[in-house]
C-alpha cells in the first residue's frame, strides 16, 4: 500500500491531519505525518495525547520542510474573520501566510490544502485572494477556492469556511461545489438541500447530544426559573432563541429577565420597541448603534409617563444617556446561554469566543452542550482525546475545522494529485 507522506501547519489540536488521514485511508493509502507545527501549547498537548508526538513550535523557526507530498495548513483566521480587525496581511498575523509560501520553497509537495474563514474571500474586496492566487501559481500550482458549509457534510452545523487547493503543474476539475448553504440555522432545510447532495443523511442537533451528560452543565436554578416564567412552563419554547440585547426576533432580553432588576410590562415593550425601531433609516443611516432623543423615542412609544420610565430604566442601567440621547447599555449581561439550539434544526456556528454558552433543552434539562457534544459538532469521534479543562476544549473546538469537510476536501485533492503524478510518470517514459 502506497504511503502518503504530509505536513500539518498551524495544526491546533489535528482537525485537518484527522480529516486528511480519514480520506488517505478511505482511498486505501497509508499516511505519515513527517513535521506538524502549532504555537498554542494547550493545542499541542492535545494533538500529543492523540497522535503521540508534540507539534514543533513558532513556524517562523522552521528553516525548511522534508520531503512531503502533501501540505496541510489552517492558517491564522483572525486577520481575516468577519469578526476581527480585518487587518489583513497588514496584521502580523496576516504575514504568516508567507512564512507558508517560505517553506513550500524549501520543498514543494505535489499538493497544498488550505482552510481559512469565509471572510478572507472577500477581504479587501478580493484583494488579499488574489495576492494569495499570485503567490501559489507563481511556484506552478493550479488554484482552486470553495467555500464549504458543513452542514452539507452530514454535520448539524450552519458553518461556512474556505478552502483554497493546489496541485503542482496541474489543471484540475474538482467535484466540489461551493455552498452557503442555509441562511441560517432556522431557515435549514433538509428536503430541499438533499436534491443538491444525494448523499447527505437528514442530520439534526439531537444527532450528537449525550444521553445523561454531567449535572455540572445544567444552568442555574435562578436562570431556569426566570426563562420557566418567561416560556410559561414550555421549555421546548426555548428552541432556536437567542438571549442578546441588541437584536429583537427570536430573543429573550435582559430586560425580560429582569438581571438588572424587575422591569414592569411598559419599561419591557419601551425596550424592545427602541432596539426594533433604533434601526430606522428616519433615526439615521447607522445601521445599528443609534442613539434615540426623547422625541424620537415618543414618536413610536408614546405614553404618558414616558419621563418616568426612562428615568427608571437609567437607574436600572438597561439605558444610558450620552450626550443627551438614549442608548442600551452595551453587553450581553453574561447570559449562561446565548442561544439555544433546536434540537430539530442545525446549530450555528460555534466559535471559539463563547462555544461554552450554547443552551439546548435536552430530556427535560436547560443546560449548555459539552465538551463532547462541542467536538461532535465538528465532526471528532468520540474515541478523541479532548483537553481535560472544558473550556480549552470549547476554545478549541471553536478554532478547529469540521473533520468531514476536510475529508471531503482531501478524497478530492488525493484521487487528482495522484492521477496527475501518474500521467506526468508515463509521458517521461514515453
Amino acid at each position: 500500500m502506497q504511503k502518503l507522506r504530509f505536513i500539518d501547519l498551524f495544526c491546533g489540536i489535528g482537525g485537518m491531519r484527522l480529516g486528511f488521514e480519514y480520506a488517505a485511508h478511505s482511498l486505501n493509502y497509508q499516511t505519515e505525518c513527517v513535521l506538524s507545527s502549532e504555537i498554542n501549547p494547550d493545542a499541542q498537548l492535545v494533538y500529543k495525547h492523540n497522535f503521540g508526538h508534540t507539534p514543533l513550535g513558532d513556524i517562523q523557526f522552521i528553516a525548511e520542510l522534508p520531503e512531503h507530498d502533501f501540505l496541510l495548513a489552517g492558517f491564522p483566521c483572525q486577520s481575516f474573520s468577519y469578526a476581527g480587525k480585518k487587518a489583513g496581511f497588514g496584521d502580523t498575523r496576516g504575514t504568516l501566510f508567507f512564512e507558508i509560501m517560505r517553506l513550500v520553497d524549501t520543498h514543494k509537495p505535489k499538493a497544498l490544502i488550505f482552510e481559512n474563514v469565509r471572510g478572507l474571500y472577500t477581504h479587501e474586496r478580493g484583494r488579499t485572494l488574489e495576492t494569495i492566487k499570485h503567490e501559489i501559481q507563481k511556484r506552478g500550482y493550479s488554484f482552486n477556492v470553495f467555500l464549504l458549509n458543513s452542514s452539507n457534510f452530514n454535520l448539524p452545523q450552519n458553518r461556512v469556511r474556505i478552502y483554497i487547493l493546489g496541485i503542482l503543474d496541474a489543471k484540475p476539475q474538482f467535484g466540489l461545489i461551493s455552498d452557503l448553504g442555509a441562511k441560517d440555522s432556522h431557515s435549514y432545510n433538509y428536503e430541499q438541500l438533499s436534491l443538491f447532495y444525494p448523499h447527505r443523511k437528514n442530520v439534526t442537533v439531537a444527532d450528537i447530544l449525550e444521553d445523561n451528560p454531567d449535572s455540572k452543565y445544567d444552568c442555574s436554578p435562578n436562570f431556569v426559573k426566570v426563562l420557566k416564567r418567561l416560556v410559561k412552563d414550555d421549555f421546548s419554547k426555548l428552541n432556536g432563541v437567542r438571549l442578546i440585547d441588541y437584536r429583537g426576533g427570536n430573543s429573550i432580553h435582559s430586560w425580560e429577565m429582569g438581571l438588572r432588576g424587575e422591569c414592569s410590562s411598559d419599561e419591557i415593550e419601551l425596550m424592545n420597541l427602541f432596539i426594533l425601531k433604533r434601526r430606522n433609516k428616519e433615526f439615521g443611516r447607522h445601521q445599528d448603534g443609534k442613539l434615540l432623543t426623547r422625541e424620537q423615542i415618543a414618536s413610536f412609544f408614546a405614553h404618558s409617563q414616558l419621563d418616568e420610565i426612562l428615568e427608571s430604566l437609567v437607574a436600572k442601567k438597561y439605558l444610558q444617556i450620552v450626550n443627551g440621547k438614549y442608548k442600551p447599555v452595551s453587553g450581553n449581561f453574561s447570559f449562561e446561554v446565548y442561544k439555544f439550539l433546536d434540537p430539530n434544526k442545525i446549530s450555528v456556528t460555534i466559535v471559539a469566543s463563547d462555544a461554552n454558552r450554547l443552551g439546548v433543552y435536552h430530556q427535560n434539562r436547560v443546560r449548555r452542550i459539552t465538551p463532547r457534544e462541542a467536538a461532535r459538532l465538528q465532526g471528532f469521534p468520540d474515541s478523541f482525546i479532548l483537553h481535560s479543562d472544558d473550556d480549552k476544549t470549547y476554545y478549541q473546538m471553536g478554532n478547529s475545522v469540521s473533520i468531514n469537510v476536510v475529508k471531503a476536501v482531501a478524497q478530492e485533492v488525493i484521487s487528482k494529485t495522484l492521477y496527475y503524478y501518474m500521467q506526468s510518470k508515463q509521458k517521461v517514459k514515453l
